[in-house]
């Protein structure tokens, strides 16, 4: 067990519910292409949401000139309307009213609101021409973080709103660079709103001529809101070593909720650590040995959900990443009965054989999961998938209860 679960685990004396069985072989229904690369066009950077009231999945992607960062243009998103074990997907749908003047939309993540019923999309508005190296190397963030909302699931979005110097404020100076997700924010019980975000913060500067950074670290962190995102707040950066791109889910600790975050990490694995007041601080990062990562490291997704029935219900962690440690491919979903544990991750089921990059992780009623990932035969990049799938059942062959959280 790592040094950042070890401080939360449960007491020895300590009795704790009975927890349901894990399950056994998944059910893995049709799968769907949803955005397809194409002459002069790819879409890349999955964000998936799912809207509870109207059943209806929020499909996300960037579109592109090219596969690289620098050619990414605006948003697109899918509508599709779940019913039963299908979904009904509506057409692509252009959101090149979300821009900036003079930069590239990018990192699509979408949080819903169960109180108000608005969906927020964050996202990044970044300089056209600059990429992210270019703006690690000077030092100089060319990023602004950036909000639209919608109170009718998507069919309409308010204007982009900048939210930059309310919520990095003055620590942008200090900021490389920075992103959020990409991927899904999520709302906490307490009523929080939090979105997953990094910062490749300027640790200390060279000298001579052109002063340029020679220290610049990543580190995730999360931004917040109390009042129903009508103003946001940034937390401390997660300390430890690098930490890039990342999600969080909510957890159950010993004697309160716990933030879960997983990072993506230099080293061949992924990097964990826990918060236990909702994000405004986490504990230094750990390696997870049993999460891999290639060589140069890919986005992952996590989430959580009820396993079982009441309050009694045990909460399980559910993650998407690609399982080959040398390259992007074989789309894997890890699943962990006792998510305060890093060794607790059961070895994976491939979802896709073969390429397969960033993903996304929705929980639906009824035990069913939405995944939307990057995934070809050649490349990582041809297309963007859509699938359900549910647990399945256990080793005994019973039913699993499985509820969302």
């Amino acid at each position: 067990m790592s040094q950042a679960t070890t401080c939360f685990k449960r007491g020895d004396a300590e009795e704790s519910p009975p927890r349901p069985s894990p399950p056994g072989s998944p059910l893995v229904f049709p799968r769907e292409t949803l955005f397809r690369q194409a002459s002069g066009v790819t879409y890349r950077i999955p964000a998936l949401l799912y809207v509870p009231p109207t059943a209806t999945f929020l499909a996300f992607a960037e579109k592109r000139s090219s596969a690289r960062d620098e050619d990414a243009k605006y948003l697109v998103l899918r509508r599709g309307h779940r019913h039963g074990t299908s979904v009904q997907w509506g057409p692509v749908e252009e959101l090149s009213t979300l821009v900036l003047p003079g930069r590239r939309t990018m990192n699509p993540c979408p949080l819903y609101d169960a109180a108000s019923g608005i969906v927020f999309l964050f996202c990044i508005c970044v300089e056209r021409g600059k990429t992210e190296r270019w703006q690690i190397r000077r030092g100089c963030s060319a990023a602004r973080l950036c909000l639209a909302a919608s109170a009718d699931g998507g069919r309409r979005w308010s204007p982009l709103r900048d939210l930059t110097e309310e919520a990095v404020g003055s620590d942008l100076s200090r900021w490389a660079t920075f992103a959020v997700g990409p991927g899904h924010g999520v709302q906490l019980a307490s009523g929080r709103l939090v979105v997953p975000a990094y910062a490749y913060y300027v640790h200390g500067c060279g000298c001579g001529v052109v002063s340029l950074p020679c220290c610049t670290r990543p580190h995730a962190l999360v931004f917040f809101s109390d009042d129903g995102g009508r103003s946001w707040h940034k937390g401390a950066p997660v300390a430890g070593g690098p930490t890039g791109e990342c999600q969080v889910a909510e957890i159950s600790g010993s004697d309160t909720p716990l933030l879960y975050c997983n990072a993506r990490a230099p080293g061949g694995c992924r990097a964990v650590t826990f918060s236990a007041d909702r994000g405004l601080r986490f504990q230094r990062s750990a390696r997870c040995k049993a999460l891999g990562e290639p060589p140069r490291g890919c986005q992952g997704s996590v989430v959580s959900f009820a396993a079982g029935a009441g309050e009694e219900a045990a909460t399980w962690l559910l993650y998407s990443h690609p399982t080959d440690r040398r390259r992007r491919r074989d789309l894997g979903i890890y699943l962990n009965p006792s998510p305060l544990d890093g060794g607790g991750w059961r070895p994976p089921w491939v979802l896709h054989p073969g390429p397969a990059g960033y993903s996304d992780l929705a929980v639906c009623p009824g035990g069913l999961f939405g995944c939307l990932f990057e995934c070809g035969t050649a490349s990582p990049c041809e297309e963007i998938t859509f699938c359900l799938f549910a647990l399945g059942t256990s080793d005994d062959g019973n039913e699993q209860n499985l509820e969302a959280s």
